[in-house]
């Protein structure tokens, strides 16, 4: 409501608002290009060991630059970040682990349900019927889905799409937490990821030292060759470290909605870099559910937004 109406009453200037596009679209394409690079670097083995690694990397640069504001975290917040953080554990177990199953097209395409999932969580806790615009906007997406998965025909979909499916619920779960977990909401943003990722780190860092869990994180960063440790660093600084700061940047010099609308062509991004430098094909039924998947998550995103704004 509050974004709303800010950006009718105070528009940012036209080029203000175009100038911190750029950088949020360019989240989006590292972000797509994530899973690709995920994917080169990590194996079934050394899931545990480079999760470790990608948040170790990241973590200290955030405790140094939000030192103070950690500080002046209540308890109740301090609760709250840490538990949210074991859910971000587990996203970031599943889509790795599925991402290493299933090919980068489609773990990015895959997890763009979230953006479906939400609004039907949310209705479903608050009792409220979502508009026939979402739902069928849903049950687009589904079969999107469905056809993606297939490849080359009709099969049973891999370990790794069934995992990014449970990575999308995960994210709907943690939005949803996020929403309702006292103290949360008024902490702030830099501080409360901070203390979710250390959580998230120490779940990893646990998991590491566990028998059959892989090479230790050690171990692997001394096997790292230049190009593992560039995609190591790319996941760590560029699609963590600055894709944070870039979107606390723009949220000021723009709207929200607007940066949620550019972030949402992650999906868009996934699938091109898989298919132009990963070198994956889809197939005519994989081609098309990515089509649909693409335009049933954007009909979605409107009908809701749509919904928010009847409401307000």
């Amino acid at each position: 409501m509050a974004a709303t109406s800010s950006a009718v009453h105070t528009p940012a200037p036209a080029r203000a608002a175009r100038f911190a596009d750029l950088p949020v679209l360019g989240v989006a394409v590292v972000w797509g290009a994530s899973y690709l690079a995920a994917k080169e670097i990590t194996t079934a083995q050394t899931v545990v060991a480079v999760l470790v690694l990608r948040f170790a990397i990241v973590l200290p640069v955030l405790l140094v630059v939000g030192w103070r504001k950690l500080r002046a975290l209540t308890p109740a917040q301090w609760r709250s970040a840490g538990l949210l953080g074991l859910v971000l554990s587990g996203i970031f177990l599943l889509e790795t682990y599925g991402v290493v199953h299933t090919s980068a097209t489609n773990a990015g395409l895959i997890i763009s349900l979230t953006m479906i999932f939400t609004p039907l969580a949310e209705a479903a806790v608050t009792r409220t019927t979502p508009p026939r615009a979402f739902l069928a906007a849903a049950g687009l997406s589904v079969l999107g889905v469905v056809l993606l998965t297939q490849g080359g025909g009709f099969t049973a979909p891999s370990a790794g799409d069934l995992l990014m499916l449970l990575a999308a619920l995960a994210r709907t779960a943690h939005v949803l937490f996020m929403a309702r977990m006292k103290g949360a909401g008024e902490a702030d943003a830099l501080s409360l990821t901070t203390v979710q990722l250390g959580a998230a780190v120490a779940v990893f860092a646990v998991l590491a030292t566990v028998p059959g869990t892989g090479p230790s994180p050690w171990s692997v960063a001394a096997g790292f060759g230049a190009g593992e440790w560039a995609g190591l660093l790319f996941l760590s600084v560029f699609c963590t470290l600055i894709a944070f700061a870039v979107q606390m940047w723009a949220v000021r010099r723009t709207s929200p909605s607007r940066v949620s609308l550019l972030l949402g062509t992650e999906p868009l991004w996934a699938a091109a870099v898989g298919i132009a430098i990963g070198g994956e094909r889809l197939g005519a039924p994989g081609l098309l559910g990515g089509v649909l998947v693409l335009a049933g998550t954007a009909w979605g995103r409107r009908a809701s937004a749509d919904r928010r704004t009847a409401v307000a």
